[in-house]
């Protein structure tokens, strides 16, 4: 899939939101959890990024299909 085929700013949103599942974001743009993951490296500064992993990492041990 190429860069045309989504707005990359919306993925983000998307990925960001503590409501919005990776299976959401892959049903809408077929971006694969590790497609976000990688999105995500490239595109937020390198601390934003970890505080995002270790935020999505502490939701998904509360909630079992949280991303």
């Amino acid at each position: 899939m190429s860069h045309d085929d989504y707005d990359i700013h919306e993925v983000i949103e998307m990925a960001l939101s503590d409501h919005t599942s990776f299976k959401q974001i892959e049903s809408l743009y077929g971006l694969k959890e590790k497609d976000v993951k990688r999105l995500m490296r490239q595109n937020l500064k390198p601390g934003s990024y970890a505080a995002w992993r270790r935020r999505v990492r502490a939701f998904s041990d509360r909630r079992a299909h949280y991303k």
